[in-house]
This record gives C-alpha cells, structure tokens and sequence, in this order.
C-alpha cells in the first residue's frame, strides 16, 4: 500500500468515526431517548431543566449547593417564574432527578453547563466555576457526548478554556465528542418571553458539534440561530448586554445634565420616544444590576486587551453606569439640607432591595451599594422589599420593615430604588415627608413631595 492510500484510508476511518458517533447521538436526541445533565440549578439551569423534561427527555441536575439539591427533590422553586406546581409535576414525571455528585454523568448523553461567571475584586472574568465543572466533566468524559456552556462568558472561553481541559484524556472534540456554546437569554420575571419562545443562539466548536447542539436545541426552542462558531456565539451574548449597558449609560447621562440644567429628564424621554423610527426607549435609575449588565460588558473589555485594544466607548458606560449609586446619595444630602436636615443622622426609607422590578433577584443591585454609601454616611436607613425578606451585608442580617404610617411618616425621605408593582405608592407619598423616585412610578400624581432622579 502507498504512502497517499494509507492516508486515506485513515482519513475515511476518522470520517467513519465521526459520522458514528454523531449519528448515534442524533438518533437518541431526536428520538428523545437522550439523557441530559444540566450542572448548575439556578435561575438558567432551573428552567432549562423543566423545560426539558416537559418535552420528554430524561433529566438530572447537578448543584454543588445541597440545599438546591434537596428543594427540587421537595418540589420547592427557589426561581421566580416557577411555581411549586409545575416543579411537582416534572417530578412526578419521574423524568428528573437532582444531585450533588457529578458519577452520573458517565451516563449522560448532553450535558449542559449553567454556573456563574463573576468578577472578580478587579473587573476581571472569574471562570473558576467554569473550570471546576470542565475539570468534573473531564473525568467521566465519554465518546458520543454532547457538552454545551450557556453560562456568559468572553470570546474564546468554550476553545480556549474548555475543550484543553476535555481533551486531556485523549477524547478530540468534534471526533470523540462534540462541543458547543449557546449563551442563556434569560430574562428573569419577562411574562412574554421564557426559555421556549426566545430564539436561540448556538455556535459549534466545529460542524459536527454545531449539527449535534442544533438538534438538541431544537427539541424545546421554537427557533434556534445558528452561527460560525462557538466563539461568535459568546461574543452575541457580550455584545447584546453591552448594548443595552451603553444605551442605559446614555440616559443616565442625560439624567445627569438635565439634573444640572434642572429639565425632567423623563419629560424629555417620554417625548423623544414618540418618534417612530431611529430610537429605542432606554431609560435612568439608580445604576445598574443583575448578573449580566454590570458584568458583560467587563468581559468583553478584558478580553480586547489580549488584542491590544481598548474598549473606550465601553469603558466610558461602565463609569457613568457605576456613578449613579453616589448621585443618588448626593441628591439625598442636597434634598435633606434644603429640609435643613444633616445627612448624618437623617431617618432615609428605601423602597425595593432588588435590581428589577417584581424579582427576588439582587445580585449586583444598585440599592445594595446605595444602603451601603448611605449607612458609612451615618443615616438610619431601612428597607421594604416584597420579595426580599431579609439580607446580608457585612456580616449583619437586616430585616425588611413593614410598611405602615408611622414608618413612612417617620422617615425624613423615602427613596424609591426598584418600581415594584405591589407597593401602593400613592398612599407612600401620601403619607411621606419627601419621596426621591429614581424610577419615574410617581409619574401622573400631583404633588410637591416628589423629586424625581
């Protein structure tokens, strides 16, 4: 035999390989005989768990917390927009199951990877859960898998991070098993938009990896999108939260002018949105929250630098979004001093904890860093949140405190942070001294205890 007939021979058995297992794992996902393991139960992999199992699919879910584990087992949501009901029914399916140990995924057939990707003290990605789960999935590998990332991350982490850490027992990606990304869209408490009806980014780390991730996706997305590469799915995701990072810088900008200038900067809005076409309503408030519009954009800018390029239009809407926590301490103190009142010793309410309106949510909230600022200032600051019964900062359990006369009356100013529809905020001015609404909910009353952001 040849030198050239010898390598096409090999090159025809790879080719045998790969079609092998690809089709094997084509068969199961869409004759739904395919096992899923979902790692990371928290507000992505919850739902996307449910609405797996709904479609039939054999699902377990991993969590390194215990009492995650233990909550789904029980039936219990922890997730806003789950109920106890629909989890109960899933359950009852016998369809899902929970654990702790990653042996199980020896078994799986995809497995989907939902942990957080934080930063760091520095603005700098955090990966280390990504890196943990990479290195578990490592160990129980097996040929036909399919391994997706749909936790948000920077350009380059699905090849450059992950596949090394797979490959490291001899398994080839896209040969062996097959990787892709398809970044999460969650918005958490949206009554249109969930899981099945929101299109679906997906990006393969080669073609037969892309054909195996579309397949799946396809099982319970009403339209998946697919690009080039893994690599061009991450940088959608990045790219779709720094749009949104920028425009919001934007009106908190304008907010900052007009404040000087002394315009209602939400007059100004409401107005500028009525203009049918070539503008988009963004609106101010007291900063930015959640995981994905302080953090992205970070991720992306770190990234740039490995190319030697700065991301200054970034950089700039970060600054400005991060200023708004200190100018709305600052026009407490302005607002207080007219009232002839200190900061310092001043009773100040603060309505809403979370980053979003009707959400237990308050990762990264901007209420946090404003309680904090105003608390080292010296004011008696106190919470209401529905949805937020309690939290922690500094070690010290605070309490959220019931509203009543005697608390709105007895504060020298109420700051409105998160525009929950459960609270009465009429009756809140009503009975306040003076309201600082940094959401515009105030809008229509007619009143001279409202300041508006």
């Amino acid at each position: 035999m040849t030198e050239i007939s010898a390598l096409e021979d090999n090159s025809q058995q790879l080719v045998d390989h790969q079609n092998c297992n690809l089709t094997a794992l084509l068969q199961k996902i869409n004759t739904k005989t395919a096992r899923v393991s979902v790692i990371g139960l928290g507000y992505v992999g919850l739902p996307f768990l449910l609405e797996k199992a709904k479609v039939g699919l054999n699902v377990i879910g991993i969590d390194r917390l215990s009492h995650r584990v233990a909550a789904v087992k029980a039936g219990k949501s922890y997730i806003t927009g789950i109920d106890d009901a629909e989890l109960q029914q899933v359950i009852a399916s016998g369809l899902v199951d929970t654990t702790t140990d990653y042996a199980g995924l020896v078994d799986a057939d995809v497995i989907v990877i939902c942990v957080p990707t934080p930063l760091d003290k520095n603005l700098c990605p955090d990966l280390q859960y990504v890196v943990h789960v990479a290195q578990h999935i490592a160990k129980y590998l097996q040929r036909g898998q399919l391994v997706s990332l749909e936790s948000t991350t920077y350009p380059g982490t699905t090849q450059e991070i992950i596949k090394p850490i797979l490959e490291e027992n001899g398994l080839i990606a896209g040969e062996d098993f097959f990787l892709a990304h398809s970044p999460e869209r969650v918005d958490p408490g949206n009554q249109r938009y969930n899981t099945i009806n929101t299109n679906k980014v997906v990006g393969g780390n080669d073609p037969q990896s892309l054909i195996a991730a579309e397949a799946f996706y396809k099982l319970a997305i009403e339209n998946v999108v697919s690009v080039s590469s893994a690599k061009v799915a991450e940088m959608v995701k990045v790219f779709e939260n720094t749009y949104r990072a920028v425009n919001i810088a934007l009106a908190n900008e304008m907010a900052l002018l007009c404040d000087r200038m002394d315009i209602n900067v939400w007059e100004v809005l409401d107005a500028a949105f009525t203009k049918p076409f070539g503008i988009m309503p963004f609106y101010p408030g007291p900063g930015v929250g959640g995981h994905c519009i302080p953090v992205d954009p970070h991720y992306l800018e770190w990234k740039a630098k490995e190319f030697h390029f700065q991301t200054r239009f970034i950089m700039l809407a970060s600054e400005i979004n991060r200023k708004m926590p200190k100018f709305v301490v600052d026009k407490i103190a302005r607002l207080l001093n007219q009232k002839q009142k200190a900061l310092n010793g001043a009773n100040v309410l603060m309505l809403g904890i979370t980053y979003k309106k009707d959400v237990p949510d308050y990762r990264e909230s901007p209420a946090l860093i404003i309680y904090e600022l105003l608390q080292r200032a010296g004011v008696n600051i106190g919470y209401h949140d529905p949805f937020v019964p309690e939290i922690e900062l500094d070690g010290h359990k605070i309490v959220s405190m019931e509203l009543n006369s005697t608390i709105v009356g007895g504060a020298d100013l109420v700051l409105i942070t998160t525009a929950h529809t459960t609270i009465d905020y009429q009756k809140i001015v009503d009975q306040a001294q003076i309201v600082l609404d940094t959401r515009n909910v105030t809008k229509g009353m007619q009143t001279n205890k409202v300041v508006l952001l």
